[in-house]
């Protein structure tokens, strides 16, 4: 699943302490294993390499362009979502042969910036958007290709917010309306509408609705080509789950002998979208307990980690599995299970210093007893953490710090109060 594992008591990302970093760099810390990110890229492309395909990680999950770089140098290509993601993944080395473009609000700049880069496709996802598109790069003299994301209408069980591939939500076309925009913009000159794009969001633990979903695309797919239009490939997106607790979400392998057969002899190439699937599990928060506290019948552990560094509880009611860097042999978690209690654990809420009801890490949370300056691994951090991360209350941005092997550097830096203001002076 991932390279961070208890030895004799503590916690080591790859072969280094968690401890060393957080002693050398502070807290709170992203700590980033480069061989769980590699790996699981590598698990992907051997579970769908029957097929011709091409994996675009997305960026939104973890987008340091020091993991940019090395996912680059490892063959991948990158799902972006912004000009400042096109920016990253250029200054990190990607191809933009191998960058696809999504998002519903795509500005002239953006748009115009990624024709200049020469990018694979954009990812269309209504017909003013189509239009717009075409009339730029008219306007540019560019030739482009373009996706367009149909829903449909499968129900992905996972959070309301995270649910995107229902006829109702802000993203893609109905599946009937697909028809007619091929016709009113299949045959213009400067945009080449030629894959059909479908996600249906993040976080689910099924392989059913993919399938599903492919079942319901293939006829869509067949009636366009008797049409005359040409279908090149299929983008399934991402949204495939990670193991925020052990052993609960299909592995690629299993993903892929669900899909693989349904598009073999389709005369179809396959686009991937992965994030949390590759980077969730590749990630930690270490933060330090600062207080301890009876509240009621409540305990609470106070720690120096927030919701600005980490709002996916808060925003989700997401879990993560939460223990001591550092624990006795019997503490050590046999798995990552949102109910483990082990002997000798209390009930606690770990929570943050943010002046919010919401700044919550865990509530009930079975823990091995735990005092000021213990350190804490918020586990399957990788995903939507730092990048989701910001200044509220005028907090600092915390450091990311990766691993590789028996060696760590710090890929981006602490912020400090004069980087808080540096843009208002």
């Amino acid at each position: 699943m991932d390279y961070f594992n208890y030895k004799n008591g503590k916690l080591f990302a790859e072969n280094v302490s968690v401890e060393k970093i957080a002693d050398e760099v502070g807290t709170p810390v992203y700590i980033y294993s480069k061989a769980t990110f590699k790996e699981h890229l590598q698990k992907i492309r051997q579970a769908y390499s029957r097929l011709d395909t091409t994996i675009c990680y997305s960026v939104k999950a973890c987008g340091n362009i020091n993991i940019l770089k090395f996912m680059a140098e490892a063959g991948s290509g990158f799902d972006i979502v912004s000009g400042g993601e096109l920016y990253r993944v250029l200054l990190a080395g990607g191809k933009p042969s191998k960058i696809v473009y999504a998002g519903i609000g795509k500005t002239d700049t953006e748009i115009i910036e990624a024709l200049d880069a020469g990018i694979c496709y954009f990812n269309i996802e209504s017909e003013a958007e189509l239009e717009n598109l075409i009339r730029l790069a008219k306007q540019q003299g560019k030739q482009s290709k373009a996706a367009l994301r149909v829903n449909p209408d499968v129900m992905y069980k996972t959070h309301a917010f995270l649910t995107t591939g229902r006829k109702e939500t802000k993203f893609g076309v109905d599946i009937e309306r697909a028809l007619k925009v091929f016709a009113d913009y299949g045959d213009n000159a400067a945009v080449s509408l030629c894959v059909i794009h479908v996600h249906l969001g993040t976080g689910g633990k099924k392989i059913d609705p993919y399938v599903e979903a492919v079942e319901k695309i293939l006829p869509l797919i067949d009636q366009l080509r008797s049409k005359g239009h040409t279908i090149e490939a299929l983008d399934l997106g991402g949204g495939y789950g990670a193991d925020y607790e052990s052993g609960t979400v299909p592995s690629a392998a299993e993903y892929a002998a669900g899909i693989v057969p349904l598009l073999k002899d389709k005369n179809l190439k396959l686009i991937l979208e992965p994030g949390k699937s590759i980077c969730a599990n590749a990630g930690i928060m270490l933060t330090r307990v600062l207080y301890i506290k009876q509240g009621g019948r409540k305990k609470f552990v106070i720690v120096d980690a927030g919701m600005n560094d980490l709002i996916r509880p808060s925003l989700y009611d997401a879990f993560h599995f939460i223990w001591p860097a550092k624990v006795d042999d019997k503490f050590v978690p046999p798995q990552r299970e949102e109910n483990l209690r082990l002997d000798g654990t209390e009930v606690v809420d770990v929570v943050g210093p943010i002046c919010e009801s919401a700044d919550f890490f865990a509530k009930d949370r079975g823990l091995p007893p735990v005092k000021r300056g213990d350190l804490l691994s918020v586990f399957t951090a990788g995903a939507y953490g730092f990048s989701m991360s910001s200044n509220y209350n005028a907090r600092c941005r915390v450091a990311e710090v990766l691993v590789d092997g028996e060696k760590f550097s710090v890929i981006r830096k602490r912020e400090t109060y004069e980087d808080l203001t540096a843009l208002e002076k």
